[in-house]
């Protein structure tokens, strides 16, 4: 399936904006369920500085706000084929050993809620099996609804507040699955709805490592396993290490956000 993607992230601020350096993860790498044909990443009110490869695989582009700016957009588009896999990325690595995606964060620190839902894959003869089972009991147990997480929410929080939305869905399935001894890595990337060009917002899914087959996808709030309609831009152990868009501003400028994401075939 080739997918064409357009997404524009615009920061409007009430005054002018001293200092402002953005950390953006906008550009999907080539893996096994993608090709990447065009990609280009756009700066108004602003300039890239410089980009690199995080630890993880990602390509990072740091992008500073002009001094004075009021507004600032970045758009990152282009063209992708993709590949339905069933959700097996595969035996990919990179420098980060297996070992590191078994660590906990403050996002992810597993307490009683997530450590309840880690029970069923403790024994479980078919790994594969059970994993799935974690996805569909994670979402009977937090059920979507916004607008009652945010950024900073951890898993834990998620499942005691009984709702989330993808970033939770995540952000819990990593947990409890780290919790049982499963390597698990959070995936931020996009999600192409078959019933709309405009997108809601970029999405977020799991992966948990299964022997034999290495890296596998679960997106927890659909219910399914990444397909031909997912396009992946970034991982790491939990949403802060796999933002689309995440920085720090200086001054007293107050920020306002309107995100326009466009996915067709």
């Amino acid at each position: 399936m080739r997918l064409t993607i357009n997404h524009t992230t615009r920061y409007s601020y009430d005054s002018p904006v001293d200092y402002a350096l953005q950390q953006v993860r906008l550009t999907p790498p080539t893996t096994a369920q993608q090709e990447v044909h065009t990609w280009d990443l756009r700066v108004e009110g602003g300039k890239i500085e410089t980009e690199y490869r995080d630890h993880n695989g990602a390509q990072v582009h740091l992008v500073s706000v002009d001094q004075g700016a009021q507004e600032v957009a970045i758009t990152a588009a282009g063209e992708v084929e993709t590949t339905d896999t069933a959700g097996v990325l595969g035996k990919v690595y990179g420098p980060a050993p297996l070992w590191y995606f078994k660590q906990f964060t403050p996002l992810t620190e597993a307490g009683p809620g997530i450590r309840a839902l880690a029970g069923q894959l403790a024994a479980a003869p078919d790994p594969l099996s059970a994993l799935h089972a974690l996805s569909s009991s994670i979402l009977m147990a937090v059920p979507y609804r916004i607008g009652e997480t945010y950024a900073a929410t951890s898993a834990e929080e998620a499942v005691m507040g009984g709702s989330g939305v993808c970033q939770d869905h995540a952000q819990i399935f990593v947990a409890a699955a780290r919790a049982a001894g499963v390597p698990a890595r959070y995936v931020s990337g996009y999600l192409m709805m078959d019933d709309r060009v405009d997108q809601d917002a970029s999405h977020a899914w799991a992966e948990a490592h299964v022997d034999g087959l290495g890296w596998v996808g679960f997106d927890i709030s659909n219910g399914i396993s990444p397909d031909a309609r997912y396009v992946r831009l970034a991982a790491g152990l939990d949403y802060s290490h796999a933002a689309p868009i995440s920085g720090l501003r200086l001054g007293a400028a107050n920020e306002s956000m309107i995100v326009s994401l466009q996915i067709q075939q």
